[in-house]
């Protein structure tokens, strides 16, 4: 009996929840599905938001304590301005103010089309410093029929009241000189105040694309 107590606590998370490999068939009196709101770890769909020559897309609710990581996939980010910089900053007050300071740090790599130009460097021009302004996720993006960026942000804690806020992205573009760019930014919301919403938009001009919001549990 003690052997099937510790096999079982073993697939029980701190917080209580049962892990994905305590439910199956043979573990809990046959069970063969059960009920959506029984957490079984990975990713949870949170909010779609599809951008059709919009200025910008927000989301104001969802980001709370209910997970500790927040992470949104940028689909097809497609700028009406050619050359335009992709952009977002967060907010304490759920939307009304987006200003929170932040430091940050970028670089990226980058090739043409032409196989004859190619590097990786550090962003100085895109980093911040203690600032409120925007903060540029990817430049450049072209905006011709088939031009757009794809890529990935992760936000860590939000709501904690004791510690500054995370975030690290990954995103891929094609730029209007005929270039793919891959940046990489990192860097901190510096507030102890929970952060309850984040706005995308480019630096100029509107946007068409699609934004999923995922928790992970």
């Amino acid at each position: 009996m003690g052997t099937i107590t510790r096999s079982f606590a073993n697939n029980i998370t701190t917080s209580g929840v049962l892990l994905p490999a305590s439910l199956n068939n043979n573990s809990i009196a046959n069970v063969t599905e059960y009920n959506a709101s029984v957490a079984t770890g990975g990713m949870v769909l949170l909010s779609t938001q599809t951008a059709s020559n919009s200025a910008s897309i927000s989301f104001t609710t969802g980001i709370d304590s209910t997970y500790k990581e927040y992470q949104f996939y940028f689909i097809d980010i497609h700028p009406r301005t050619d050359g335009a910089d992709f952009t977002f900053n967060l907010s304490t007050d759920s939307g009304s103010n987006y200003n929170v300071t932040k430091t940050t740090t970028m670089f990226r790599a980058f090739a043409n089309e032409g196989n004859n130009d190619a590097g990786l460097g550090y962003r100085t021009t895109d980093d911040l410093a203690q600032s409120t302004a925007f903060q540029i996720i990817m430049v450049d993006t072209g905006n011709g029929a088939d031009e757009s960026l794809a890529g990935s942000m992760s936000l860590f804690n939000p709501a904690s009241t004791t510690y500054v806020k995370h975030f690290i992205s990954v995103t891929n573009n094609y730029n209007g000189a005929d270039f793919t760019t891959n940046s990489f930014l990192a860097g901190y919301g510096n507030t102890t105040s929970a952060i309850n919403a984040i706005q995308f938009k480019m630096d100029s001009g509107n946007f068409d694309g699609t934004i999923l919001m995922y928790g992970i549990v």
